[in-house]
Formats: structure tokens, sequence, C-alpha cells
């Protein structure tokens, strides 16, 4: 059940969510009204686990995956085609087929490297392209699957974002049409607009590596989203070579010599969370692509701090 704490001059609602701590951060005194706008987010979260999670056994991605002809529901349509588009739009580098390469992998901070022969033997069940994706139907080939976890939390934050605006906005007096809210996915970032008093929220970006200090840098968010991508949480470590857990999906293995963390601030979370996805499967050149974008970045190497 979500939970509620008052601050001075707002609400932060708490709940869990998608394997993380989530938040809610509500610019306004009005406890009840805080209490809705944590309920309505929590609910759309949870309902976009239950319906995409690779864990579940009765949603519509466990059909998919099942190999059979399946026709989806408008909201998997626009998923796919998103994924279909992010994987020309990477030249097949980002491929929402490529998570079947967890049956090899396991990113538990251990020493534990799968055989090169099993992952080998996994990379025919990638690719994209192998996919009959004719919406609003869809087939996979025995044994493949697709996972949404590249782009699904960051798609929650700005579903709760834009349910909790509906809400707001259908609210009868003025000062509760101009609350602004903001909401956190465990560091995936996406606020419905400004502050009463004209400001944004202050957002802190965290170093991944002890290399740099606690906190890399501070600003202001008055509206889009923000998403991190990286190798903090998620990774392997083997006589001094750390193997991060976004792998090149033709190769099957971690993509060599990518920064430790990318934060990128977008228009959306959703779009954030792409950027930074992709410019770690840059490898070395995941500066040279976010400069491309023009999008306010952080970049964290294992050794040092770069922004823009």
């Amino acid at each position: 059940m979500p939970s509620l704490e008052r601050k001075v001059d707002y609400f932060v609602g708490h709940f869990e969510a998608m394997a993380s701590n989530c938040e809610v951060l509500i610019d306004s005194r009005d406890n009840t009204l805080a209490q809705e706008i944590t309920r309505l987010a929590a609910a759309e979260v949870h309902r976009i686990e239950q319906k995409y999670s690779r864990y579940q056994k009765n949603n519509i991605l466990h059909q998919i995956n099942q190999g059979k002809n399946i026709t989806v529901d408008e909201e998997t349509a626009r998923l796919l085609n998103y994924a279909q588009q992010l994987y020309q739009l990477s030249e097949t580098q980002f491929d929402i087929t490529s998570g079947v390469l967890r049956r090899a992998w396991h990113f538990d901070g251990s020493d534990k490297i799968p055989d090169a022969a099993r992952i080998k033997a996994l990379l025919p069940l990638v690719s994209w392209k192998k996919v009959r994706w004719h919406n609003p139907q869809i087939q996979l080939a025995k044994g493949m699957e697709i996972d949404f976890g590249g782009i699904g939390k960051e798609y929650a934050a700005d579903r709760a974002a834009l349910m909790v605006s509906i809400f707001i906005a259908g609210q009868p007096d003025t000062p509760a049409r101009n609350t602004s809210v903001l909401i956190n996915l465990g560091g995936d970032l996406a606020v419905t607009g400004p502050r009463k008093n004209g400001k944004g929220w202050q957002v802190g970006v965290n170093s991944s590596t002890p290399a740099l200090p606690t906190q890399t840098a501070n600003f202001s968010l008055q509206q889009g989203g923000v998403a991190t991508s990286g190798d903090a949480n998620r990774y392997l470590e083997k006589d001094g070579k750390r193997y991060g857990h976004v792998l090149n999906p033709h190769t099957g293995w971690p993509v060599e010599n990518a920064p430790a963390a990318v934060t990128v601030v977008a228009d959306s979370c959703t779009d954030a969370g792409m950027l930074s996805t992709m410019a770690l499967l840059h490898g070395p050149a995941a500066e040279d692509f976010l400069r491309e974008q023009g999008v306010p970045y952080w970049c964290q190497w294992h050794d040092k701090e770069c922004s823009r």
C-alpha cells in the first residue's frame, strides 16, 4: 500500500514497484489531494508492471513469448512500434529480443562469467528482424522472447505522470490545477510541470563509481523526464574487468569500453531512457552520440565525469 510523508511545503508518496523504491513528489499541502495523486500514480505503475513484466505468467508478454500468433491491444502495439523504431534508429543495436541472453548472463555482482559456447548458442534467438510483426499481430520464432525491460520503467513513469496530469486538470479549484508532481521510479523521473513558485524540482545526479564525488551534479527539472543507464547495480567483475549489463545483441557480450553511467534529460522519461541506453551501446563513442542529440547529459566513466 502507498504511504504518504509530509514535508514543509509538499508531500512525498511512497510505494514499491518494478524492483524499485518509488516516490511521488506533490507540490501541495492538501493531504487528501496528495493521497489520491499517490494512489493514481501507484495504480498506473502497477498496471504496467503486471501487463509487461517478464516475471508474470498471465500477461500479454508471456502470451507473445510462447511463440503463437497473438493479436495485441493498442497500447502494446504502440510499444512494439516504438521498439521497432529504436531497432532501426540504433542500426540494430537496440533490440528487445536480446533479453533472451539473460539465460546465460546473471548480473549479480559476482565473478561468474558465462561460457562463450552458451552465449553463442543463444545468438540465433536474437534479432528483431526475425519477429513477424504486422500490427496488430505478432509471432516469434520458437525459443525467441521479447523483453520491454529497456523501456518499461521509463514508460511507466511517463504514464503515471500523464494519469496524474489528467486528474489534476479536472480539479475544481485553481490552486489544485496548478499542482506540480514528480514521479520517481528508482531514479527514472517524469514531471508534470513547474512548481507553484515557478521553479522546478531539484534533482541530484549521483556518482556510480567510487572514483568520483558522491554527487556530481544538481539541476532544476521543470518539465520532461530524466533517466539513467549504467552498471552501478547490475554487473559482473572478474580479474579486474567489469562487465556491465548492457549487451551487444550481435555478440551477446557486454558492450566494450562503455561509460559507467549515462544520465539524460529529455522531453519525456521514455526518450531520456532510450538516449541513455543508446549512448551505452555506443561504448567509447557515447559522448559523441550524446552531443549529436543536443540534450543535457552527464556521462560518468570509471575515472572521470563529463557533462553538457
